[in-house]
This record gives C-alpha cells, structure tokens and sequence, in this order.
C-alpha cells in the first residue's frame, strides 16, 4: 500500500532491519517527489530526547561532561536523556536533571523544539531552562560515566563559541539563550 507523505514522496514498503529497544531501523522503498523510485533508511527512535539547562539566581549553570561510546570520546553537555512516549516531556526534563546532577527545580519554561537528525530519523527534543533550583538527589544509571560541573553561563555558551560543545541539544540550548539575551 502506498502511503503519501509531505511534499511528493511517496512510501512505498517499509521493512524492519533492526530492533533493540532504544531504536528501530526501517529500510524504505519510495518514490521521490519526481516521481523516480529511491530507497530511505529510517532510525525511528522509541523515545524522545529532552535537555535541560538549570540557571540559578546567580546567572550559573551545571553542565555534565561524559563519556560517549559511539563517538569514542567524553563530551560536555546540558542534562539530558530520553522520554518515552506516553510520559510528558517536562516531567522526564525533571527526572534527567534529577538523576544526573542531583538538582530539582520549582521553575520551568520550555525553551525549543529540535529535529536532531531530520535526515535519516524521527527523533524530536526538546530543551527547557529550570530554576529555582534546590538539591535533590544524584541518581546516575549504570551506563552513565558523568562528571558534574558548575559554572557561570556565560562560560558555557563561551565553550559552545570555542567548539568544546559539540553535543546537537547544548549547542542550540545554549545558543537559544545567548540570542534571547542580545
């Protein structure tokens, strides 16, 4: 069965190519939107990516420094995580800040939508600011190799400048609120 998508393309079959339980990899016969039959790989992912930047009275911010096993390498990043479906995104916002640097927040504004990947997957995040930050408790997941770090934003956004952020959510986090504050 065809299924019409936006702007020509056309599906033609969908096939499941692999599975774990954070991804799901679809090999994808279409029809371009000129008409000339094509192939798409398509990364649907089975949660949704949120991000979280905690600013307190005092204009600081906590970034986390981390290893990643796919990039081989330790990258800074904004708290964030996964939220599967079914569970509202601000909420998992919370538990992510929560879990990785121990802080909760009385206040939360929803700062952007992204598309990480809109090549290739469907994934959607989000990035919310907290504050009115208090302690919570730290409560790192046994594949998280996280180091906390408090510094003032301006330096953050300073580290986006310089390129030692290279994580997709953090950088335009980040970047949404040094251009806010121009």
């Amino acid at each position: 069965m065809t299924v019409k998508k936006e702007g020509g393309w056309q599906q033609l079959s969908v096939e499941p190519v692999y599975e774990n339980p954070w991804i799901k990899v679809t090999h994808e016969e279409v029809l371009t939107p000129s008409g000339t039959p094509g192939i798409y790989g398509v990364v649907h992912f089975k949660n949704r990516a949120v991000g979280v930047i905690p600013i307190d009275e005092h204009d600081n911010t906590w970034l986390v420094r981390q290893s990643r096993y796919a990039l081989d390498c330790y990258t800074w990043e904004i708290p964030e995580g996964g939220a599967p479906y079914g569970e509202d995104m601000q909420q998992a916002a919370a538990r992510e800040l929560e879990e990785e640097t121990g802080l909760r927040a009385r206040e939360w504004r929803e700062l952007l939508t992204l598309h990480q990947s809109n090549s290739v997957t469907d994934e959607i995040a989000k990035v919310y600011i907290a504050e009115g930050l208090y302690e919570g408790k730290q409560q790192l997941e046994d594949t998280e190799d996280i180091t906390v770090h408090k510094m003032p934003l301006s330096q953050a956004i300073g580290m986006v400048k310089s390129g030692e952020i290279t994580d997709a959510l953090s950088v335009a986090g980040l970047l949404r609120i040094a251009l806010d504050r121009l």
